[in-house]
């Protein structure tokens, strides 16, 4: 009987090392992968040979340039996902610039283009949030809402917004390409 008890205590011993070990281990991994935050609509059936066109993604941010990052990012995704038919509008009707980053009328402008152009979908948006945290780490930072429009009738047919954090190590791109994949999945799948 003595044995007995030892052994029923060092197996809830064991048990309680176990469940502290693997907490640790989620709480680590948690860690580890950053904070993310993503609401997103239900995704429109498309396909991948549909022609789409990435149009200007507004920057409400103070980091100059954020929107053309983010427009990059997406057309990549988009392409990389197996979107054949990807145009990104002319240089020309984006204005984006450091004094004014947050001209809305490019968009409208860009939406006329992809009209004429014959383009089924644009993705358009904007980005709310891109840089690093002031502080001692420094956390890269990312906020970015995308839209689906039918060019044609001009309603927007699917639309998320989300948010993403990463650790001190990581870049401000590579966590923005991770938020920007998670937000388009429901529609690249």
């Amino acid at each position: 009987m003595q044995g007995f008890k030892r052994f029923a205590g060092a197996g809830r011993a064991n048990w309680v090392r176990g469940l502290a070990t693997w907490i640790a281990g989620a709480a680590v991994f948690a860690a580890l992968s950053g904070c993310a935050s993503i609401d997103s609509s239900s995704a429109p059936k498309v396909s991948r040979d549909d022609s789409w066109a990435v149009l200007p993604v507004v920057n409400y941010t103070e980091t100059p340039q954020a929107g053309l990052a983010v427009e990059a990012i997406t057309q990549s995704l988009l392409t990389s996902s197996g979107f054949s038919n990807v145009k990104r509008y002319p240089a020309n009707l984006n204005r984006e610039t450091l004094v004014d980053p947050s001209e809305r009328g490019a968009t409208d402008r860009a939406l006329e283009w992809a009209r004429k152009e014959n383009v089924k979908y644009a993705v358009t948006g904007a980005v709310e949030e891109w840089r690093y945290k002031v502080g001692v780490d420094g956390e890269p930072a990312a906020g970015v809402t995308l839209q689906v429009i039918d060019v044609q009738s001009g309603a927007i047919i699917w639309s998320a917004t989300g948010n993403r954090t990463g650790w001190s190590r990581s870049s401000l791109s590579s966590v923005g390409q991770k938020l920007i994949s998670a937000l388009i999945a429901p529609v690249t799948q």
